[in-house]
């Protein structure tokens, strides 16, 4: 008889260890999702506000926006790209 219930002690044992990994585990996967959805969440809100700057800054200066549009000359002296003798003759172009 106490061979019986040194084998029940171990059975259960064996399933409340089993039933704790499984809690730890549940956990660790949901954490891990929430971290991963507010991450997305985070990078969309991100997006948002930039496309809206763009939008804004748009709305406000028309001009340029719509003068390098119609051009396709690159008018931003901070870029690395920038033709000053291009953008120049441009200038001289629109007021001829």
């Amino acid at each position: 008889m106490s061979a019986t219930s040194g084998v029940n002690v171990l059975r259960y044992s064996a399933l409340a260890f089993g039933v704790f990994y499984g809690f730890t585990h549940q956990r660790s996967i949901t954490s891990s999702q929430r971290a991963a959805a507010a991450k997305k969440e985070y990078e969309h809100k991100q997006h948002l506000i930039e496309q809206a700057k763009a939008e804004y800054s748009k709305s406000k200066n028309p001009s340029l926006a719509s003068t390098s549009e119609k051009s396709g000359l690159n008018q931003d002296p901070m870029d690395s790209k920038f033709d000053l003798e291009a953008y120049m003759n441009a200038l001289m172009a629109q007021k001829a």
